[in-house]
């Protein structure tokens, strides 16, 4: 029996780091894992040894203007959906279908609407997965819709929240017609809305985040597994950059100033902005600024500041005072899994939901984007660190994180369903 199992994912770093990180795991328990994503990714994949297979669209993280449109707050994912996925349908189904020959199970991520087809399609074995609870659009557990954020507070209201998700449901049937045209051509029966129950598999749905950010609802999928969070930061022997070394030994911990692999493309002026913030806040600072020349804020920078392109979060933000980021789930879990205070600055997606859950833990505060100004995000700042609840509460987070093995726990539940070795 064929050990092959096809991984496939679209996105970002973010979106691709918990698979690279179960890709490793199940290589290490004997099977073949196939990393089947955007061509960008390969050399990526293929450091660490997992075999990889393109499959389109390719995503170029570094188009600066296609990422502002993606995180824009009100339309990013309408436009991330209709002109960026969707389009290139058919020819994520052709190469997915290529990548799963021989397959002997293929897993998916939220976005690669090809894989139910290709998994019905091709009888394969299919495992979905979410990466955030906003996945999961329960009426018991509304999520926060970005151009709305605060109507989350009408779930207050009975009935409400049944409203809310049938108004994002019948808004969303706009945007299915790729999806449900291919299925109809294939000869396959409706699998329901793409962007709600038809992402998840009858077999089992994985969700790849931590217990801590969300209880299971009555409204979720039957087969759904917590898992924890698969915490893959890229290779283990990754080292944090010289001089990044040598600032953090020589004063206290820093504030870290970061957007991840993505906003990062889009940033505006979040990091000069940050500087005065983190100047008139009195504390020392890291930012995080990606290649991109004009993020870098305007020489020469105050002392106790250093600006660095990039520096695994899973060992730098350990070493931190606080976190300011956007909120991607990625970087979300790492700040937690760190144990420091953070504060949130969500755009799009499932970030004003990320935002919540972590302000509802008691770890963080928000402030939207236009609202990001050195004098907002000082006082904020001397809120997270002069409090000691914050710190605490944190403290207690990371403690509960660290009894999670989500690795563990999806190999294991991915065991479960396979052909007997």
């Amino acid at each position: 029996m064929t050990r092959r199992i096809v991984i496939t994912s679209l996105g970002s770093y973010g979106d691709v780091n918990p698979y690279m990180g179960l890709a490793i795991g199940l290589r290490d328990r004997g099977y073949e894992p196939v990393i089947a994503t955007s061509e960008f990714y390969r050399s990526y994949v293929e450091r660490e040894g997992i075999a990889f297979h393109p499959v389109r669209p390719n995503v170029d993280p570094d188009d600066r203007a296609l990422v502002a449109r993606v995180m824009d707050p009100s339309r990013g994912t309408e436009f991330l959906l209709r002109d960026f996925v969707l389009p290139p349908l058919r020819e994520s189904y052709e190469d997915l279908t290529r990548a799963v020959e021989g397959a002997a199970m293929l897993i998916s991520h939220p976005i690669t609407f090809a894989a139910p087809i290709v998994a019905e399609e091709r009888r394969v074995p299919w495992v979905s997965t979410v990466l955030a609870p906003a996945s999961f659009f329960s009426v018991h557990d509304l999520p926060v819709f970005p151009p709305l954020p605060l109507v989350k507070h009408l779930e207050r209201i009975p009935g409400a929240s049944r409203l809310l998700v049938g108004l994002a449901r019948a808004a969303s049937r706009s945007l299915a017609g790729p999806v449900n045209r291919l299925r109809a051509e294939r000869a396959l029966p409706s699998g329901g809305n793409p962007f709600l129950e038809g992402q998840h598999s009858p077999n089992m749905v994985l969700a790849l985040f931590s217990r801590v950010l969300a209880d299971p609802q009555r409204d979720w999928p039957a087969n759904v597994r917590i898992t924890g969070v698969i915490p893959y930061n890229g290779p283990a022997s990754e080292q944090l950059p010289h001089d990044l070394q040598r600032f953090l030994e020589a004063g206290p911990p820093p504030v870290v100033f970061t957007l991840g692999s993505l906003a990062v493309t889009a940033a505006g002026n979040f990091y000069q902005t940050s500087v005065d913030a983190a100047r008139r806040a009195g504390c020392r600072a890291v930012l995080l600024t990606g290649p991109h020349p004009g993020n870098r804020p305007a020489e020469p920078l105050p002392d106790g500041i250093i600006v660095v392109e990039h520096a695994a979060h899973s060992r730098l933000l350990p070493r931190s005072a606080a976190t300011v980021h956007h909120g991607g789930i990625g970087t979300l879990h790492q700040a937690l899994r760190a144990g420091r205070p953070m504060l949130v600055v969500p755009y799009a997606h499932d970030q004003p939901d990320n935002a919540f859950r972590a302000a509802r833990l008691g770890v963080s505060r928000t402030v939207p984007p236009r609202r990001y100004s050195a004098t907002r995000v000082a006082g904020e700042l001397r809120t997270l660190l002069d409090s000691r609840s914050y710190v605490d509460r944190a403290a207690s987070v990371s403690s509960r994180m660290a009894t999670e093995d989500g690795l563990a726990e999806a190999c294991d539940a991915i065991e479960v369903l396979l052909p007997a070795r």
